[in-house]
């Protein structure tokens, strides 16, 4: 597997997760099942995928830009991710946050796919795409069992 597999592994969970959570209704069990569960899965992906895909791409000056991009789309994911923590599952804000989350990740991979891997595909060795995908999975999975 490479570094580009590995990574739309997690990236279909998390459309998947998305899309699920905003057909979720009030301060349900499913409701917060589901966030829980979107939040570990973005927290692990963003934490493996900068230290393995984009902290790599940097370094090249054709991907220097689209991945500091796409780290600071990160972080904006993770301002939607904490607010909607900090606010009532039951409040009508929290559905209306919960959309601007799915369509800022629905952005954030089409970006990914359809730009920055191929050029990655350009300045990444065959063997940098396999060596990463094996440093994103184990980073992944460590991340993903933290509490």
């Amino acid at each position: 597997m490479n570094i580009f597999e590995a990574l739309r592994t997690s990236h279909d969970t998390q459309r998947a997760l998305a899309d699920h959570l905003i057909k979720t209704q009030g301060d349900s069990p499913d409701r917060d099942s589901l966030f829980k569960e979107l939040r570990r899965e973005l927290a692990a992906h963003a934490a493996a995928e900068e230290r393995f895909f984009y902290v790599p791409l940097i370094a090249h000056d054709m991907t220097q830009e689209p991945s500091r991009h796409g780290i600071a789309e990160h972080h904006q994911m993770d301002k939607l991710v904490e607010t909607l923590a900090n606010t009532d599952f039951s409040s009508p804000g929290w559905l209306a946050t919960a959309k601007e989350l799915h369509h800022k990740i629905h952005h954030h991979l089409e970006d990914e796919e359809q730009g920055i891997f191929q050029l990655a595909g350009k300045v990444l060795s065959e063997a940098e795409k396999l060596s990463l995908a094996k440093g994103y999975e184990g980073e992944f999975v460590s991340q993903r069992t933290k509490d």
